[in-house]
């Protein structure tokens, strides 16, 4: 995972739309790590003696790792993988990784009356601001889909983003309602391990090391969780990969060997020959076919603009 901000420019249009997002990034800090990482911006930087102030909210996901949180309204509390951590305005707060594991985690900063409505009828509060929902995949998705969309900013994305926030806070707002006293179980087992899964697709992972992180056997964890998806952890773990290869691919900038190398295949021959068993075509014909619908929907778009033109005339 490479680390990613973003601070978005916010309109007095985007402000009416009641809701905001200001901020987005993820962070993976491995064991011993410096926290917040060097690189963050000044005027979010913050360390752990002198704390920080925001005047947004923000809602970080812990995805990875354990570390410790307190603000002026919550005395300090551990964090554990599956936390949501909600930043309030106004609230001098801070927080860290356990030096021994470090921790990823994803974040979205807030600004508008909606969420400023939600905090005044108590759905949310400074004095519970970690809020542990489990390994949910629904959730990460989420996270990751405003984030990314934060990447292109094309028009019309913030109303956009502003709406999966809103949904994101109704999601783990429910799934904390609905799991006030959520037991261990194979949903929560499969649920940690496709978040896994996602959250290391372009690292050297394994099915084996995922059984090992969750604590449980390789032997029952193979079989639980294909029962569940209807694929073994292996091919699950493998086909997000090719369904991320297939995103890449209708990039044309990037190169076909990097996006091989990026997704961590053993080597460029290997991931076209998967490529071609899964998909029935190889990466380059993927990336002439995703080039050659674009270019199709890019004449149309054409000859649809001429057409009109020419009726505009004759009227």
């Amino acid at each position: 995972m490479i680390n990613y901000y973003k601070y978005l420019p916010v309109s007095k249009e985007d402000e009416k739309w009641g809701l905001c997002v200001v901020n987005t990034g993820y962070t993976q800090v491995e064991a011993a790590g410096f926290y917040p990482p060097k690189n963050h911006p000044a005027h979010h930087y913050f360390n752990w003696n002198a704390g920080r102030i925001l005047n947004e909210y923000q809602i970080i996901y812990i995805t990875r790792g354990k570390g410790i949180f307190e603000s002026d309204s919550c005395k300090q509390v551990e964090v554990k993988a599956g936390t949501i951590i909600m930043l309030f305005p106004g609230e001098r707060h801070r927080y860290k990784p356990d030096s021994k594991t470090g921790w990823d985690e994803y974040w979205i900063g807030l600004k508008g009356e909606m969420i400023d409505n939600l905090v005044k009828r108590n759905f949310f509060k400074p004095e519970s601001p970690c809020l542990y929902i489990g390994f949910n995949e629904d959730t990460f998705n989420i996270f990751n889909g405003i984030i990314e969309r934060t990447k292109h900013e094309n028009a019309g994305y913030q109303p956009l983003i502003s709406g999966a926030a809103m949904h994101l806070l109704g999601s783990f707002h429910s799934i904390i309602k609905q799991n006030s006293v959520e037991c261990e179980s194979k949903e929560v087992i499969i649920n940690k391990a496709r978040l896994l899964f996602r959250s290391n697709i372009a690292e050297d992972f394994s099915p084996e090391l995922a059984a090992e992180k969750l604590q449980v056997g390789y032997s029952w964890f193979r079989k639980v969780f294909k029962n569940h998806t209807g694929l073994s952890p292996g091919q699950y773990y493998i086909q997000l990969k090719i369904e991320r290869a297939k995103s890449m691919l209708n990039d044309p900038g990037i190169p076909i060997k990097q996006i091989s190398n990026d997704l961590r295949f053993e080597s460029y021959s290997y991931f076209s020959k998967l490529f071609k068993k899964r998909t029935g075509i190889t990466p380059s014909e993927h990336r002439k076919k995703a080039q050659g619908i674009i270019s199709n929907d890019l004449s149309l778009t054409t000859k649809q603009l001429s057409d009109n033109t020419k009726r505009y005339l004759v009227s």
